[in-house]
């Protein structure tokens, strides 16, 4: 299906919903809106289960609610992201050697992070301090004390 035969699909309450959130002034409130929208081919809910209709805010620039705080000890895991936390440090424990495209690197706080780019390097380190930050597009980059070599991760646990 095309997009604009998808768009053509959607039911009359998603466009004018999409017209609505196109009005709001406030970037935070805009982006609330579009949130609340029903995705193309979501699934119906569960027989029995009441589903609330979107609160979609007004063109005057309604002001979104303030997003959940994570916890560092979530870091990473959180689904939607949290923009309170931009980074997390802990140490590895013991001799580091540096990654390879799938390591997995387990931190003194318990955090699990696998390398997902592909790079690659030789690090000889005795116990760094680790930091995993916050990159474009929702993801994670993960930079060794004593190096300028960095790894774009995601947390398995």
């Amino acid at each position: 299906m095309t997009c604009a035969a998808t768009a053509l699909a959607q039911p009359a309450s998603v466009v004018t919903g999409i017209a609505a959130c196109r009005g709001v002034v406030d970037a935070t409130a805009r982006l609330a809106c579009y949130d609340a929208l029903p995705l193309p081919g979501a699934a119906t809910a569960m027989p029995g289960a009441t589903a609330a209709a979107p609160q979609i805010p007004s063109a005057r620039g309604a002001v979104a609610p303030a997003p959940v705080a994570a916890a560092p000890a979530s870091f990473g895991l959180e689904r939607p992201l949290s923009a309170d936390t931009q980074e997390i440090s802990s140490r590895f424990d013991g001799d580091f050697e540096g990654w390879g495209p799938t390591t997995r690197v387990r931190l003194a706080n318990g955090q699990v992070w696998q390398v997902i780019d592909g790079s690659s390097a030789a690090l000889y380190l005795r116990s760094p301090r680790i930091t995993v930050k916050r990159a474009m597009m929702g993801g994670f980059v993960m930079e060794f004390e004593g190096s300028n070599r960095t790894a774009k991760v995601r947390r398995l646990e």
